[in-house]
C-alpha cells in the first residue's frame, strides 16, 4: 500500500506538469483550431533561457519571472510573424508550420547550447515528506502549478482582457462585432500558452536533465491528457493531465517496464479516439452541411 500511495503522489506531481502543457495546447486549439506541435520545443527553449540566467548568477525566482515574460513576448511574436500569415491556409499548411517551428527550436537549442545533458537547479530541496510518500520537490512542483492555474482562472474569469479572450475563442465573428480586437487576443493567447509551457519546462528540467530533446515525451503525455480531458476544455486538460500522470506511474510500476511507459500514452490516445473522441469534458462540435 505504501508503494502504491507513493506512486500516486509522484504521479500527481508529474501530472501537474502534463496538465500545464496540456492547458497550453488547449488554449491555442480553442482560439485557432490548431494543435501546436512545437509547444514542447518552445518550453524547452524557454527553459534554456532560465538555465542561462541562473548560471549567470541571477536568483532562481528572478530568472523564472524573466523567462516567463520573455516567453510571453516570444509567443506573441510567433503568432504575429509565423502563424497569422497562414491563419486562413488549409489545416495541413498550419500543421507543417508548427512542425517546422519544432525543428527550428530543436536545432537552434542544439546549436546554441549543444546536445550535452545539463543539470538544472531545483528551487526545492529533495527531502521526503509524509513518511516518504512524496518529496518537498514534488510538493513544490504541485504548488507552483496550482498557483499558476488559480491565476489563470482569475485572469479569464475576472479581467476584461480575459473575458475578451474567451469571447474571441468561442465566437470570433460576434466578438469582432462587439469591438474586440480578435487578432490581439490570439496573440495574447499564444503568449500565455508559451509562458505556461515555460513553467512546465522549468519545473520538469531538474528531474529529466536539460537537453534539446527533453520535452518530447512530456509533450506526448500532455497531448494525451488534453485528448482525454477534451481538447476544447481547459478543465479537462488539467484533469486529463493528472489522470495521465498517475496512470503512467502505476502502469510503469506494476504492469510494464519503465522503458515502455510511453506506450501507455499511445494506448490512451487510441482508446480515447475510438471510444470517446470528445474526451471527458469536451464538447462535440456539430456543423450544418
Amino acid at each position: 500500500m505504501h508503494q502504491f500511495l507513493q506512486q500516486v503522489f509522484s504521479g500527481l506531481a508529474a501530472g501537474t506538469i502534463y496538465a500545464s502543457l496540456a492547458l497550453a495546447l488547449v488554449m491555442i486549439y480553442r482560439a485557432t483550431d490548431l494543435v501546436n506541435f512545437a509547444q514542447g520545443e518552445m518550453a524547452m527553449f524557454s527553459t534554456y533561457i532560465a538555465w542561462t540566467l541562473v548560471n549567470a548568477g541571477l536568483p532562481f525566482w528572478a530568472a523564472f519571472a524573466f523567462t516567463l515574460v520573455a516567453s510571453f513576448l516570444g509567443g506573441m511574436a510567433i503568432e504575429r510573424v509565423v502563424i497569422r500569415p497562414v491563419e486562413n491556409a488549409p489545416v495541413l499548411a498550419t500543421v507543417v508550420v508548427t512542425l517546422g517551428l519544432l525543428l527550428i527550436f530543436n536545432a537552434l537549442a542544439g546549436w546554441l547550447f549543444t546536445y550535452t545533458l545539463q543539470e538544472f537547479p531545483s528551487p526545492f530541496p529533495d527531502r521526503p515528506l509524509f513518511g516518504a510518500l512524496m518529496t518537498t520537490r514534488d510538493l513544490g512542483v504541485i504548488g507552483v502549478t496550482l498557483v499558476m492555474l488559480v491565476l489563470l482562472y482569475a485572469f479569464f474569469r475576472f479581467t476584461p482582457t480575459g473575458l475578451a479572450m474567451r469571447a474571441a475563442a468561442q465566437n470570433p465573428e460576434s466578438a469582432r462585432l462587439c469591438g474586440i480586437r480578435v487578432g490581439r487576443m490570439l496573440a495574447i493567447g499564444w503568449g500565455l500558452a508559451a509562458a505556461i509551457g515555460a513553467t512546465a519546462g522549468i519545473m520538469v528540467a531538474p528531474v529529466l536533465f536539460l537537453d534539446p530533446n527533453m520535452m518530447g515525451g512530456v509533450l506526448l503525455y500532455a497531448f494525451t491528457g488534453a485528448l482525454l480531458g477534451g481538447i476544447t476544455s481547459p478543465v479537462g486538460a488539467v484533469v486529463g493531465g493528472l489522470i495521465v500522470g498517475v496512470t503512467e506511474n502505476l502502469v510503469g510500476t506494476y504492469l510494464v517496464p519503465s522503458q515502455l511507459k510511453l506506450t501507455v500514452a499511445l494506448a490512451l490516445i487510441i482508446l480515447v479516439l475510438v471510444f470517446r473522441p470528445d474526451g471527458l469534458f469536451g464538447t462535440a462540435i456539430v456543423r450544418r452541411v
